[in-house]
């Protein structure tokens, strides 16, 4: 049964499956996924929170350097990764823990980048992710360059890619979003709006009421969906997906969820955010909503999450370790790796500098 351009997002139409006490609200869509492939998706999510919550302590510890946390975002990030292929294209902002990781990305290099080793980003050949993105919406006419080139090569491949709803006021977006209307790409671009960006308010951001429907100018579908509800957000994403892959449109999904953290570690949101705004979103958790929902079909027990919190926190604390006995890299590196022979001007630099190091030894 078709969704997109079914809900409409002039009409503020929200797509979703589970209410917030996990109850179906609409049979009719939930997807048809076996036992084994709903604990996938609850484990993937508890992984998240629990690898950014140790992410967050690093950082207050001195051990992690500017963190930008997604905590409230997993349905958002999990329900898009279930949906995606192994050889589709990913391209990322900064805040897509939950993606990065169901789709391949080992946590210890995701540390180890957020430490500050660029090695970390160094993902392995068979994963599809392109590096974060810290400029925002920069990453989108990437993403629509490499859906353009699958497109030209006959790839059955569709493209996606992220930003939040601060990144819809950026020219990037409307370029990206304006090239793959013209020609038809297989890309699908998913806004995780969580309210704010930074501390400007979505209402701040643009005065449509959706900005799901920024698509409609650009001459395709735009959809609005519960972005607490990984279910819905794995429907609508697979849907779009489907679609890129089979020569149709593009779509822009609009995920609709809350930043329960502050924008990064260098932030405060309590100077511009309210405590009940908070408890009021804290009631829509994500990981919440879809315990209740497994609990609800008989899959989830107590001791199924004992077996869980021991699996993930095992997995975080081994992957912290790897992380942190990595070298430091030499700051020869700076020079070593922007050109295939290093010229001139930057071996004189690179003497200079060993010649530095040596008088502060």
């Amino acid at each position: 049964m078709d969704i997109i351009g079914v809900f409409d997002p002039l009409k503020e139409e929200m797509f979703q499956i589970l209410d917030k006490d996990g109850n179906v609200v609409k049979e009719e869509f939930e997807p048809k996924l076996t036992d084994e492939e709903l604990k996938k998706i609850y484990k993937y999510m508890v992984l998240t929170r629990v690898a950014d919550d140790k992410a967050f302590k690093l950082q207050r510890q001195g051990r992690m350097g500017t963190y930008a946390q997604s905590k409230g975002q997993e349905a958002t990030q999990i329900g898009i990764a279930q949906a995606m292929e192994k050889e589709d294209w990913f391209f990322p902002y900064f805040r897509d823990l939950g993606i990065h990781l169901m789709r391949g990305w080992p946590l210890n290099d995701f540390y180890l980048y957020w430490i500050g080793n660029e090695r970390g980003q160094r993902l392995p050949d068979d994963v599809n992710n392109f590096t974060i993105s810290v400029p925002v919406g920069t990453q989108i006419p990437h993403a629509v360059g490499a859906a353009w080139a699958a497109k030209i090569k006959g790839d059955k491949i569709a493209v996606l890619t992220t930003f939040g709803d601060g990144g819809t006021s950026e020219g990037d977006f409307h370029e990206g979003l304006n090239f793959a209307g013209v020609f038809q790409l297989p890309i699908v671009f998913v806004c995780q709006n969580n309210q704010y960006a930074i501390s400007v308010p979505r209402k701040k951001q643009s005065a449509s009421k959706t900005l799901a429907q920024k698509a409609i100018a650009y001459g395709f579908d735009g959809i609005l969906v519960d972005g607490n509800d990984v279910l819905a957000v794995y429907v609508v994403v697979k849907e779009a997906l489907d679609k890129a892959r089979n020569g149709g449109e593009p779509t822009l999904i609009e995920s609709y969820t809350y930043r329960m953290t502050d924008h990064t570690t260098s932030d405060d949101a309590s100077r511009y955010r309210s405590e009940e705004e908070i408890k009021e979103w804290e009631e829509k958790d994500p990981i919440k909503r879809f315990k209740l929902y497994l609990k609800n079909k008989g899959i989830w027990d107590e001791k199924f999450e004992e077996e869980v919190q021991k699996e993930v926190t095992e997995l975080v604390d081994k992957a912290v370790k790897d992380a942190e006995a990595v070298p430091i890299p030499e700051p020869e590196e700076i020079f070593k790796y922007n050109y295939a022979e290093m010229p001139w001007n930057l071996e004189e630099q690179l003497e200079d500098l060993k010649e530095f190091l040596k008088e502060e030894e």
